[in-house]
């Protein structure tokens, strides 16, 4: 994973960019807005991105873009088209955690992007000092369990209707 060239807060992967999203942006997403500069994926936004971009928002309008730790738009490198979405559900709290979110549209599930997502975002989280990550997914979401797992992420509870993961790094840079 690198930062995009030209200075943007971009993550670029091998198959991937993890477009940082602007406040504009986001409430184009949010909007459900069509046109643009870049194409969607059908399906896309899901409910999920709604909820996520309706967060971010709030969380600009409180306290200012919480950049580096907002909300990403995935697009694919090779056509740019946007297939979901990951990011941070705000800044570090006072012990240096973040917790994550991340979805797919269905026919970009099942290709190993939401995995190579997650890692990006999790080795970038790692990079900029964070000491956890926390995530969660529907029990039943098994497909999202194993993407946390495949990213490096373990089960550290369960009840009845979440599953709960999380990374933790001793001596994170910069923490």
């Amino acid at each position: 994973m690198h930062r995009q060239p030209g200075g943007t807060d971009d993550l670029v992967t091998a198959r991937l960019v993890l477009h940082s999203l602007s406040a504009a942006e986001a409430e184009h997403v949010r909007d459900g807005g069509q046109g643009g500069d870049v194409r969607w994926a059908d399906g896309y936004p899901m409910e999920g991105d709604v909820s996520a971009m309706t967060r971010f928002l709030a969380t600009c309008a409180s306290s200012g873009h919480p950049r580096p730790f907002g909300t990403y738009e995935i697009r694919l490198r090779a056509d740019g088209l946007a297939i979901g979405g990951v990011g941070f559900h705000g800044p570090p709290d006072e012990d240096g955690g973040v917790t994550i979110g991340y979805g797919l549209v269905p026919s970009a599930r099942g290709k190993g992007y939401a995995s190579e997502a997650l890692r990006a975002l999790l080795a970038f989280a790692r990079d900029q000092g964070v000491s956890s990550v926390a995530g969660d997914a529907d029990i039943g979401n098994t497909a999202s369990q194993r993407v946390m797992a495949a990213a490096g992420m373990r089960r550290i509870a369960a009840t009845a209707q979440l599953a709960f993961y999380r990374v933790s790094w001793d001596g994170a840079a910069g923490g």
